[in-house]
């Protein structure tokens, strides 16, 4: 599962490289066991949830900001564009959530990993 978030001043070239180091990321376990395959590798699936709630700030007080958050708008085309990337590279459709909606979502992770990737830093 891709939990996507969309900040203001995000642009179409960074979802493409979103998207693009999302299936390449060698994140799925080998025979050795070593986490040495993409999502591509492993022919796996994807399952992409818009998720504004991962703009949040904490600097100030204790309820979260979302001011960085993207307007509906822009989140909505650079979410749909994201999808749009991974399913070209992928070959096939990815799965999703509806955008903007109140959804309950479950996930079991697969050992603790969890991997941040944010395209203004670009590592």
């Amino acid at each position: 599962m891709v939990l996507v978030g969309v900040e203001n001043g995000d642009t179409d070239d960074d979802c493409r490289w979103l998207a693009a180091k999302t299936v390449a990321l060698r994140i799925f376990d080998d025979e050795a066991g070593v986490m040495n395959r993409s999502v591509v590798d492993a022919g796996g699936n994807m399952l992409a949830i818009s998720q504004f709630t991962l703009t949040a700030s904490t600097r100030k007080g204790n309820r979260p900001s979302y001011i960085r958050a993207a307007g509906h708008e822009l989140a909505t085309h650079l979410y749909e564009l994201y999808m749009a990337e991974c399913e070209r590279l992928l070959g096939h459709p990815v799965e999703h959530g509806r955008f903007g909606a109140d959804m309950q979502v479950s996930l079991v992770n697969s050992g603790p990993v969890t991997i941040i990737i944010d395209s203004r830093l670009r590592e």
